[in-house]
């Protein structure tokens, strides 16, 4: 074992440049991060030192902390759990659905069926605008607001007062059994209750509750927990896997609790993964395409990167990624298909460098995978030995 303790920090949506596949997607000149910076004046100092920046480009530097490159994506889709999904190794030929114009009446009928509650709202919306506008007639008629977030998941707000969570959650329960059908396959069923009273309304966060699917097959977080290696999840990593291989969960609302969750797990003495999402990125400047925001977002992370470096031992190895892009300059709501960046540091690298592109996320995985002598995946190619 090379390294007692790896900590894998995906940046939701952090994108570096339209993949190979990217016409298919109608993603043609999309660059995430290469348009955030041309667009604000973004200043991520710590973040260009570990050779963040030059992976737009793959440029080569000789004066960064850490080794560099980006990696393509292969599995179908351009969703969060199929990124996350090849990421842990697992190859995925099926894209989750997305309903961006509204979901079908049928889908509709058949909630109103199993749920007994009338649906409203029934389109794409990010934030709490959908309760902003639908907030009162659902307190007022007890109905179900359906709604999605341009992302592969169907959401379903409704507030404390009129159906209790336990209640809210029986309904996302029996929603997630109907969305298993292959025509209507969500990546994640969400339930959303909601607090205030009119022109005040807003989510609690504590109540939200995502229902997966489970992956289909056995993952490197399986491998890891199957050969007693603590495997610690922060953010919505749980959701992602539904669980599967988690030895420990850790919720986080927004990326700088989900950074203090981080920095927390790292002053405990384990062995294992420690993996965390920072989903602000992609939900709330992304989906939304608010450039300064998300350029904000990334400037408050790179804050942090000091202390996040500093907190590590000899031993241990910080990897930062994303899982799929989300070009906030770019047409619509939806996510971008773009490579992602790929940072490995450790205090212990003698030779940081530029390395050659990864040809799939998968090789995040199998690197990980054999640094714990675990089972290989079944995609993507180890580059442990390269980190020297």
């Amino acid at each position: 074992m090379k390294f007692k303790r790896v900590f894998l920090v995906v940046l939701d949506s952090v994108g570096v440049g339209e993949a190979k596949d990217a016409s298919k997607y109608g993603d043609i000149g999309c660059n995430t991060l290469k348009h955030i910076k041309e667009n604000t004046d973004l200043f991520i100092p710590n973040l260009k030192k570990i050779g963040f920046l030059d992976t737009i480009n793959m440029n080569e530097n000789d004066n960064v902390d850490a080794y560099y490159t980006i990696a393509e994506p292969n599995n179908a889709g351009k969703d969060t759990l199929n990124g996350h999904y090849e990421m842990m190794g697992i190859t995925n030929d099926i894209e989750f659905k997305t309903f961006n114009n509204g979901f079908p009446t049928e889908l509709l009928d058949q909630i109103e069926s199993v749920t007994g509650r009338r649906v409203i709202g029934n389109k794409c919306c990010n934030n709490d605008d959908i309760i902003k506008e639908l907030g009162e007639r659902q307190l007022n008629y007890g109905s179900l607001i359906v709604y999605t977030s341009a992302d592969s998941d169907l959401q379903v707000a409704a507030h404390e007062d009129v159906i209790p969570v336990s209640v809210l959650y029986s309904y996302c329960e029996k929603i997630r059994a109907i969305t298993l059908r292959e025509d209507w396959r969500v990546g994640r069923v969400i339930a959303r209750p909601f607090l205030g009273s009119n022109g005040h309304y807003r989510f609690s966060n504590s109540g939200r509750k995502d229902y997966a699917v489970k992956p289909p097959k056995k993952t490197i977080l399986d491998s890891l927990a199957e050969n007693n290696y603590n495997v610690i999840a922060i953010g919505k990593i749980n959701d992602i896997f539904d669980g599967t291989g988690i030895n420990k969960s850790i919720k986080a609302t927004n990326n700088m609790e989900a950074i203090n969750k981080l920095t927390d797990i790292m002053d405990k003495n384990f062995t294992g993964l420690c993996m965390a999402n920072l989903a602000d990125f992609d939900s709330l400047y992304g989906h939304t395409r608010d450039v300064e925001g998300y350029a904000k977002s990334l400037e408050e992370l790179d804050v942090e990167i000091p202390m996040i470096t500093n907190k590590l031992e000899l031993d241990d190895l910080l990897i930062i990624t994303a899982d799929h892009g989300n070009d906030p300059t770019f047409e619509g709501c939806d996510h971008t298909r773009e490579n992602v960046p790929v940072i490995f540091y450790s205090r212990s690298f003698l030779e940081p460098k530029l390395l050659p592109k990864l040809d799939t996320l998968a090789d995040i995985g199998a690197t990980i995978a054999e640094n714990f002598e675990v089972r290989a995946p079944e995609i993507g190619k180890s580059i442990l030995e390269e980190l020297k």
